[in-house]
């Protein structure tokens, strides 16, 4: 007949004798009555079949066999603290907690609208959003530290599912006292490439798809100025600096006071933003209803 597993309570009980030498301290930190510890810990030996106590009017010490006992009861007992405080965490993270990595264009110009409308089918949803680059959130997916990306670009990695959630097109933008904001025809691709632009950063979606776009054309000159942010790139384009490109999102309040004017093109700019999470990992509950929203 297999033994009967000790209490951990006990167990917790049996360190504090250990650390105060007195069961009556003992009690008093675990917060029970002497009676009370001096009846588990007689059932905590009679369960494990050895002496662990020597009871005297100066106090309680540990046996030999009680020492050995007390070093094998902190390990147990931090095995259960590391599962209780692992299945909390389990539990945040399928009901409430999520942990979102989005790119710039997505944050800003969606990402706001889909939390609001979460918030309103799940008020306990917490979301930690995290905005970064394409590429640095498929980093933070693989890396385990998010539950759900949403990125800009050409594709997906094959490692990760991924989901259509909006369509998109980059636009060429230049401040109305530029020339090119006075063509009559479409800029041609090669133009567009020779010219130093106003671009994100390399590793952002935008960034991505021009030089996807721009490849048979010779690539992406050395641009005018490259930056990891939207709204700087914007201020640059308006001042006249250089034309820019970038999304029809991140552009079209600008564009319908007429502080840009948008650039036509003969190159195809348009593309697909995607959700993003890693095969093989369950997605938890609050990322499947933010999904849900997403193609609402």
């Amino acid at each position: 007949m297999s033994q009967r597993l000790p209490d951990l309570e006990a167990l917790e009980l049996l360190i504090a004798v250990a650390e105060t030498g007195s069961l009556g301290q003992a009690a008093a930190r675990q917060r029970i009555s002497q009676p009370s510890a001096s009846a588990r810990m007689r059932t905590l030996e009679r369960r494990l079949g050895v002496r662990l106590l020597v009871r005297s009017p100066s106090g309680s010490r540990l046996t030999s066999a009680g020492l050995v006992v007390t070093d094998w009861a902190r390990t147990v007992l931090e095995s259960a603290y590391a599962l209780v405080e692992g299945v909390s965490a389990l539990r945040a993270r399928q009901h409430g907690r999520l942990r979102v990595a989005a790119s710039l264009t997505i944050a800003e110009n969606l990402m706001p609208g889909w939390l609001v409308t979460l918030r309103d089918v799940d008020p306990d949803v917490h979301v930690e959003l995290n905005v970064a680059n394409s590429a640095h959130v498929i980093e933070r997916l693989r890396g385990g530290e998010a539950d759900l990306g949403f990125i800009e670009g050409r594709g997906a990695p094959r490692d990760l599912h991924s989901r259509a959630v909006a369509r998109d097109r980059l636009v060429v933008v230049a401040s109305p006292a530029h020339p090119w904001s006075r063509k009559r025809r479409p800029l041609r691709p090669v133009e567009l490439a020779t010219t130093p632009l106003l671009l994100r950063e390399a590793g952002s979606g935008t960034r991505e798809t021009l030089e996807a776009a721009l490849a048979p054309y010779g690539g992406v000159t050395e641009p005018a100025l490259e930056l990891g942010g939207t709204a700087p790139l914007r201020i640059a384009a308006v001042s006249g600096t250089a034309p820019a490109v970038l999304s029809a999102l991140a552009v079209a309040d600008e564009i319908a006071a007429g502080r840009l004017a948008e650039v036509p093109t003969e190159l195809n700019l348009n593309r697909v933003l995607r959700a993003v999470w890693p095969r093989g990992r369950e997605l938890p509950d609050a990322a499947v209803r933010l999904l849900r929203v997403t193609r609402g």
